[in-house]
């Protein structure tokens, strides 16, 4: 995870069933790191996604050599 700069006390309602489903996939221990770490991981996609989109058909056929 990147270094926190500030953190904010948030109160809000969320399903158990998804919280507990979030933790046991994160593997963390508590409800506000599966919070924490599912925001960070919803960023890191999209900015990936958004990296995709604008790379798209960028790569020459045979460029990435397969194993």
């Amino acid at each position: 995870m990147a270094a926190r700069s500030a953190l904010k006390r948030k109160a809000f309602f969320i399903d158990e069933q998804s919280l507990r489903r979030a933790r046991k996939a994160l593997g963390v221990q508590t409800d506000a790191d599966a919070v924490r770490a599912s925001l960070e991981w919803v960023a890191e996609m999209e900015e990936f996604w958004r990296f995709m989109r604008r790379a798209r058909g960028k790569l020459r056929p045979g460029s990435i050599a397969e194993p």
